[in-house]
């Protein structure tokens, strides 16, 4: 199992998206904005992170850029969650080095094949 960096403002979808990874036996660390997820991160290693897209202050976008400039996080899968469809925003996140893009609404089934393809 891993251990993954959800970084949500939402109380509701980082307290769903935390049970749902914790439920199927992943090991969970929570950050509620970006600022704090890339603090977190200098400190603590983890084999994934998943992130909302809008945040107050340090967005998903500027955190995945953020993250990619630290060495232990070249390699590591970062899934951007959002309502956003523009086909724009997908490819801007994949040029900051998102490695793949959640729509919300996100139920179990689809966070968790998310996860499993990310991981493997």
């Amino acid at each position: 199992m891993a251990t993954i960096l959800t970084v949500e403002d939402s109380i509701t979808l980082r307290r769903f998206t935390t049970a749902i990874l914790a439920r199927a036996g992943h090991t969970v660390v929570e950050a509620r904005y970006g600022n704090e997820a890339l603090e977190m991160a200098a400190h603590t290693a983890v084999d994934l992170v998943i992130s909302d897209l809008h945040m107050p202050g340090l967005d998903g976008l500027g955190l995945v850029t953020a993250l990619r400039g630290l060495e232990r996080y070249k390699s590591v899968p970062i899934l951007l969650m959002t309502t956003e469809t523009d086909l724009r925003k997908v490819a801007a996140a994949k040029a900051a080095g998102a490695s793949g893009w959640l729509v919300k609404p996100l139920s179990a089934d689809k966070l968790l094949a998310s996860v499993d393809q990310a991981l493997a």
